[in-house]
């Protein structure tokens, strides 16, 4: 099965009912993609598939198609961070921390779809994304930064 994932061709091996999930981790190496709850309850897992937010405990790997898959790891580069990568840096979001990649790439994709969001559309946008650590006042301040820096404000 071929998958295209932060713009890199794969060929996997797998049964194409397998979860996108542990493909990423298990078969790709990418672990930025966290494990949460396996159900679609938290949102640790949320990838982007053409650029629309999925939960990857709960997609096969086969429904995945000819989509483009972008993990955490393809969002930005080291040299040049995504603007809700570093609105999170500024916004000293992540406390624990495990739960923040699936926050971002949410996030991400909402601003893609909603350049301008209020903040009941921001929480309505977040809220399959749990964090245990109660950070959502930040990730909040964080996504309206990131949208204002998308917007070159």
């Amino acid at each position: 099965m071929r998958l295209t994932v932060n713009g890199t061709s794969h060929e996997v091996d797998v049964e194409a009912d397998m979860p996108l999930l542990w493909v990423l981790r298990d078969e790709l190496g990418l672990t930025g993609t966290k494990y949460g709850c396996g159900v679609a309850s938290c949102g640790a897992c949320t990838v982007h598939i053409d650029g629309v937010a999925v939960l990857s405990c709960q997609t096969a790997v086969g429904d995945v198609g000819a989509g483009a898959v972008t993990t955490i790891e393809g969002l930005g580069t080291p040299d040049a961070l995504h603007a809700v990568q570093a609105a999170w840096i500024a916004h000293q979001v992540a406390q624990c921390g495990y739960c923040q990649s699936g926050q971002i790439m949410q996030a991400a994709s909402l601003l893609a779809e909603n350049p301008s969001p209020s903040d009941a559309e921001i929480d309505e946008a977040m809220d399959g994304n749990l964090c245990r650590c109660g950070t959502y006042p930040r990730i909040r301040a964080a996504v309206q930064t990131a949208a204002r820096s998308l917007q070159g404000a």
